[in-house]
């Protein structure tokens, strides 16, 4: 196994790891803000901001607005701080390494790519039905059987899981044991099942670059670092780059057809707004590149390297 093999290995890893603590984490009170009981739960213990004495006189207004400050609004603002400067130096590794959603987007990319020979209904034209390593699959529309029914399997585990978050999962899973949720409870689910069974199978690259407010900030944070980590391309193997996939036609590349937003990543940064920093497109350069002395052409860099990177770009108004 080499090392982008290793790499994503790894990153199956925390993918998985984070689902599960996705799903799991207001079972256990990690984390979830209880309706019935107007407060957070975290880590088991009762979060509150403290605004209970205050209603009942027993506080004055100057320690209601410290608790406030104390119990909400720096525990935000000291983690969306951590969060943004892990995007400043290292791009959305959120995204392509922990986030939920985007793990439901690249397991839907494969099945249609078997389904229909692309990644998304929306692109014009299929891929080459082959893999980085040459292997070659058929595209077949039966396996929508297995496409479709797992987007709706995905959707409501996700709409339970998100109900769960705000009612007690005792009571919300032990209701849907007895297949007897309360009127309430089968409207969200139903309805959160149903726009979450379309966005992803419709929408989910969408609303990866447009409308997740985490994936958004990440990117702008990112954009603003010259030197932030980013996927290098090594343009005097410019040559090297053209011959790949010729076979399969002009202009294709592996490298943009395993990337999971549908980007080019040989393209300049502001172009690779939406990367997710996955690495899939430089385990795949660097599987059609094995059989050369050199390897990959798409290698991750930094710092200086990453300006140097983005300068050569900027000059030549393209990567390939």
């Amino acid at each position: 196994m080499n090392g982008s093999a290793r790499l994503q290995y790894k990153r199956r890893i925390t993918q998985t790891a984070f689902f599960a603590l996705f799903v799991l984490a207001p079972v256990f009170d990690i984390f979830r803000y209880d309706l019935t009981q107007n407060h957070a739960i975290l880590l088991g213990f009762d979060w509150r901001l403290g605004l209970d004495d205050f209603f009942a006189g027993h506080i004055g207004g100057t320690r209601a607005a410290a608790n406030i400050l104390l119990r909400l609004f720096l525990p935000l603002l000291g983690g969306g701080a951590i969060f943004i400067a892990v995007a400043w130096r290292w791009g959305r590794l959120y995204c392509g390494w922990l986030c939920p959603h985007f793990s439901v987007v690249e397991t839907i990319n494969r099945l249609l790519c078997n389904a229909t020979g692309k990644p998304s209904v929306w692109e014009a034209t299929p891929l080459p039905a082959r893999n980085p390593d040459g292997s070659r699959y058929r595209v077949d529309a039966r396996w929508w059987l297995i496409t479709a029914p797992l987007a709706a399997g995905f959707a409501l585990v996700w709409a339970v899981a998100l109900l769960t978050y705000l009612l007690p999962p005792a009571e919300v899973y032990g209701n849907l044991w007895r297949l007897a949720p309360t009127r309430n409870q089968a409207i969200f689910i139903a309805a959160a099942t149903v726009v979450l069974t379309l966005e992803f199978l419709f929408a989910r690259h969408l609303f990866c670059r447009y409308g997740c407010a985490a994936g958004l900030f990440q990117s702008l944070a990112w954009v603003a670092n010259r030197r932030a980590l980013v996927v290098g391309f090594q343009r005097g193997r410019a040559a090297d780059c053209a011959a790949c996939y010729a076979a399969d036609g002009p202009g294709y590349a592996a490298c943009e057809g395993v990337c999971p937003m549908r980007l080019r990543p040989r393209l300049a940064k502001r172009a690779m707004f939406a990367c997710t920093q996955c690495g899939l497109c430089i385990a795949a350069c660097g599987t059609v590149q094995q059989p050369g002395p050199q390897g990959s052409l798409l290698r991750w860099v930094k710092d200086e390297e990453a300006r140097q990177n983005e300068a050569s770009v900027s000059l030549t108004g393209k990567r390939d």
